[in-house]
């Protein structure tokens, strides 16, 4: 992780030693760190901020303001990413981790309902509505300095820990929540426990930004200066020049969405559907941070010895081959083991597949649109499909009765990711400074 890349006329490359990797996919890891303390509480928090005589009606408020950040997904991926192709990676990664801290705090120290009423509505949410903006605009600069930043023939192993680092923030969190509650009791997690969670993943960010604020500049000069003139210009040169591109990639993050959402549901799905114990329920996140960890590193390494294609497409081919079978499994024979296996199975895959797609698609885009480029669809996707999976693939088994509903879900995505990747280009020995 300490080798230097060889410079290019209009770009100074940093030292990628495990400091600034880890500076870099702060923001990533963040988002998860925040995914999985919310889902752990948001019972409390719906009673902090929403609170109601119906307990369901405070957790349906806390699961909607939860879901509201996706709205600003998209505005972030526009904003945020295209200013980075304009100005540079290292001042959007400055904004969008700031914009996390804010939003975090927003939350973690706001007043309760009953004690500042609606205003605490407000203020939640506008939070929520800011660190959305935030996490939209995150994957695209972050991505495009790793990949540039990275040597030519480990692009793809240093651009991995993008998703290695989520699994890395879900374990942690999981583990810190869980040993918090031993400690302090469940009563005490309710009251103020959640918020020492958020406090916590605070604490990382002035680190963070003292480490980002310290990188090189990665995105060089623009031979044409006049195609980054504004935001809308970014934007319409990459529709004019990459709306096929840009239309297959969506395709292949939404298969990647899709997986991933399966994965996150395995807990509801373990209790609600198959009636196993909630204490077996509950710890099947472990088995999915575990694979998430482990296996988008090997997809990294695997993409620069193979390609970037190939890791796209069979990971992805696997899990449409083997998501109904494996669910019918489960179904079948219903127990914490059986669960935890198959979590673990189409977790790896879809970490190994995840991996060469974060690296695949900037790599495919020019320098002065590929912040903008990666940041606009895997906002978009990430907002339609990871804000809406759970409850479709819930919704589905509960309409047709059918508990495989989740299998079928997770394969129609699969053969579309998979057809997608066959028609995607390769890019492992692309030049990055190409424009085409």
């Amino acid at each position: 992780m300490d080798a230097r890349t060889a410079p290019h006329p209009g770009a100074h490359h940093p030292a990628l030693d495990r400091k600034s990797v880890g500076a870099v996919v702060l923001g990533n890891a963040l988002e998860f760190y925040d995914f999985t303390v919310y889902a752990f509480f948001a019972k409390p928090i719906g009673q902090a901020f929403f609170p109601a005589n119906d307990p369901t009606h405070s957790l349906l408020a806390s699961l909607a303001l939860f879901g509201i950040g996706y709205v600003m997904r998209p505005i972030g991926g526009v904003l945020i990413g295209a200013f980075a192709d304009r100005a540079g990676r290292k001042p959007a990664m400055l904004i969008t981790i700031a914009l996390m801290a804010v939003g975090m705090l927003m939350l973690a120290a706001c007043p309760s309902y009953a004690m500042i009423g609606g205003w605490a509505q407000v203020i939640v949410i506008v939070g929520r509505l800011v660190q959305g903006l935030a996490l939209g605009g995150e994957v695209g600069p972050s991505t495009a300095f790793l990949l540039e930043a990275a040597p030519p023939d480990r692009r793809g192993f240093v651009t991995s820990w993008q998703i290695a680092s989520q699994g890395c923030a879900a374990l942690f969190a999981g583990i810190v929540a869980t040993a918090l509650a031993l400690v302090v009791g469940d009563q005490a997690m309710a009251l103020w426990g959640w918020r020492l969670m958020f406090a916590l993943g605070l604490c990382v960010v002035p680190i963070g930004l003292v480490i980002r604020s310290h990188l090189p500049e990665t995105a060089g000069a623009l031979e044409d200066p006049d195609a980054a003139a504004s935001t809308m210009a970014v934007i319409g040169r990459l529709l004019r020049e990459h709306g096929r591109l840009l239309g297959l990639t969506f395709l292949v993050i939404a298969a990647s969405t899709v997986s991933n959402a399966v994965g996150t549901n395995m807990p509801v799905f373990a209790g609600a559907t198959l009636g196993l114990s909630e204490t077996a329920a509950t710890a099947v996140p472990i088995a999915l941070g575990l694979a998430s960890v482990i296996f988008p590193l090997l997809g990294g390494w695997l993409a620069d010895r193979f390609g970037r294609r190939p890791v796209m497409i069979w990971p992805r081919a696997m899990i449409l081959i083997l998501a109904v079978p494996a669910f019918a499994w489960v179904v079948q024979a219903p127990s914490a083991a059986s669960v935890y296996a198959v979590t673990f199975l189409l977790s790896a895959l879809s970490s190994i597949n995840a991996a060469a797609v974060i690296v695949g698609i900037p790599e495919a885009l020019p320098r002065a649109v590929r912040s903008a480029g990666l940041s606009i669809v895997y906002a978009i996707s990430v907002s339609v499909f990871g804000g809406s999976t759970n409850y479709v693939v819930n919704w589905l088994i509960a309409v047709t009765g059918d508990r495989l509903a989740p299998a079928y879900y997770l394969a129609a995505f699969s053969l579309v990711g998979t057809i997608a990747a066959f028609l995607l280009p390769e890019t492992r020995e692309r030049d990055l400074d190409a424009e085409g």
